[in-house]
C-alpha cells in the first residue's frame, strides 16, 4: 500500500523561524508533505504561498502545498502561475490544495466575494479550468464562466510536474465535483467534517468519478486529523471533532483502520502544539507503525 504522511502549520508570524526550523528537520528526516494553512484575512498569520516559496527554497525533497488555498481571495489566472511557477522553482514538489471559500464575513472585510454554497462551487469549478488552462504553453486561456474569464492570456509556464489540485470540499454536492474533476480530496478536519461522514464522502467521490468514467483510485483521499500524540494509551472514538489524544500505537491503529477500511492513502496530522517534539513523534513513531501494520 503506497501510504504518504504529512503534517501542517499556522504560519504565525512570531513563530515563523520555529515553522521554518521543523520544515528543515521534516524534510530530513523524509516526511512527504508539508501543508500551510491560508487565511489572508487573519492579520496574525502571514501570507501562505510567501512562507510555502521560503520553505521550498530550504528543503530538498518535502512537497508543500497550502492547506486550503483562499480561492476568493487568489484569482486563480495568477494561482496558476504561481503554483507553476513554485513548482518549477523547487524542481517539482508544490502541489495546490483548493478552497471554495469559508468565513465569508472576513472574506468580505479583505475586499473579496461573498458568495453562496452554490455560488462558491460554480467558481471553484470555473478557477479549476483557468488553472489547467494557464498550464498549457503555446496557447491561449479562454474560460468563460460566471464568476472567473480569461480573455485568451497567454498561457504558461507549465509546471515541472502534474501538479495536483486537491478540494478541501465539504457537502454533497463539493464532494460530488470533487469525484468529477479534482485529483485529490482533502478531507476538512472534523470541525467542518466530522469522521462518522468520512465513510459517506468517500463513497459520492468514488461515485461521481465513475459516473464522470474516471478511475475512482487515480483520486488521492487526504485524512486530516486534529490532536496529540500522547506518552500513554487514551480513550478514542472517532466521533465528531474530539481530537485524538492517545499514544503512537494508538495512532497507528487508527491511521491504518483508516487507509484499510476507509480508502485513505494520505494522512496529514494537525498537531494541537506545533511543536518539536510532535513532529519527531509523528515521524519516528506514527508514521514506521502505521506502516508496519499496512504492510
Amino acid at each position: 500500500m503506497n501510504l504518504r504522511f504529512g503534517i501542517q502549520w499556522a504560519p504565525t508570524v512570531t513563530e515563523l523561524p520555529q515553522l521554518r526550523a521543523m520544515a528543515k528537520v521534516a524534510d530530513r528526516e523524509g516526511l512527504d508533505l508539508l501543508g500551510i494553512q491560508d487565511h489572508p484575512y487573519s492579520g496574525g498569520l502571514a501570507d501562505t504561498f510567501a512562507v510555502i516559496a521560503t520553505i521550498l527554497a530550504e528543503t530538498e525533497r518535502l512537497r508543500v502545498f497550502p492547506d486550503v488555498a483562499s480561492l476568493p481571495l487568489r484569482g486563480p489566472a495568477m494561482l496558476g502561475k504561481q503554483a507553476a511557477t513554485l513548482d518549477l522553482l523547487s524542481g517539482g514538489r508544490f502541489e495546490l490544495a483548493l478552497g471554495a471559500g469559508a468565513f465569508w464575513p472576513a472574506i468580505g472585510a479583505m475586499g473579496g466575494p461573498v458568495r453562496s454554497n452554490p455560488e462558491a462551487l460554480q467558481a471553484l469549478e470555473e478557477a479549476t479550468a483557468i488553472i489547467r488552462a494557464m498550464w498549457l504553453p503555446g496557447t491561449k486561456a479562454k474560460v468563460h464562466g460566471t464568476h472567473y474569464t480569461v480573455h485568451g492570456v497567454q498561457s504558461g509556464p507549465a509546471p515541472a510536474h502534474p501538479v495536483g489540485i486537491w478540494f478541501g470540499s465539504v457537502g454533497p454536492k463539493a464532494n460530488a465535483l470533487t469525484g468529477r474533476i479534482a485529483d485529490g480530496w482533502a478531507a476538512p478536519i472534523p470541525h467542518y467534517l466530522p469522521y462518522e461522514k468520512w465513510q459517506a464522502t468517500q463513497d459520492i467521490i468514488s461515485a461521481a468519478a465513475t459516473e464522470a468514467g474516471r478511475n475512482p483510485a487515480d483520486i488521492t483521499r487526504m485524512a486530516q486529523l486534529v490532536g496529540t500524540i500522547t506518552d500513554t494509551p487514551g480513550q478514542v472514538t472517532l466521533r465528531g471533532e474530539a481530537p485524538i489524544r492517545t499514544d503512537a500505537a494508538g495512532w497507528a491503529g487508527i491511521l491504518a483502520d483508516l487507509a484499510n477500511e476507509s480508502g485513505f492513502d494520505t494522512f496529514v496530522y494537525w498537531p494541537e502544539s506545533a511543536d518539536d517534539t510532535q513532529l519527531r513523534r509523528w515521524i519516528g513513531d506514527v508514521i514506521p507503525a502505521t506502516r508496519a501494520l499496512c504492510a
